[in-house]
């Protein structure tokens, strides 16, 4: 089972790899940043499937978003198992920017996108 090799694609069903869930535990924005926790350093290697290609794409954090394009995972597919990965210790979220205050650039585009609607 492969995601994203060669332009494949995503070779089984979303709700196979989430377990038919929408939602975790700890939801998961598609802006933060996700890197990998001690403990996510020590297993990158063990953990399969998914799971073991977010530790591996992780070796420079990156946001969710970046990660679902980047394994070719639909992006509720990839906030799912980035929760659980979160809930397990594996890796850790960065919600907020250097400054500590929502970053302009996101508001704006939250904006754009409010008045599109």
């Amino acid at each position: 089972m492969s995601l994203g090799d060669a332009g494949d694609g995503l070779r089984v069903r979303p709700y196979a790899i989430t377990g038919g869930r929408t939602r975790a535990t700890t939801d998961v924005p598609i802006e933060a940043i996700v890197y990998r926790t001690p403990k996510g350093e020590q297993t990158v290697n063990s953990l399969a499937l998914e799971r073991g290609q977010i530790l591996r794409l992780l070796a420079t954090p990156q946001s969710a978003a970046e990660i679902s394009a980047r394994l070719r995972l639909p992006l509720g597919v990839a906030r799912v198992v980035l929760g659980d990965l979160v809930d397990e210790g594996y890796v850790a979220l960065n919600t907020r920017s250097a400054t500590g205050r929502p970053d302009l650039r996101l508001l704006e585009r939250v904006l754009d996108g409010l008045q599109a609607l």
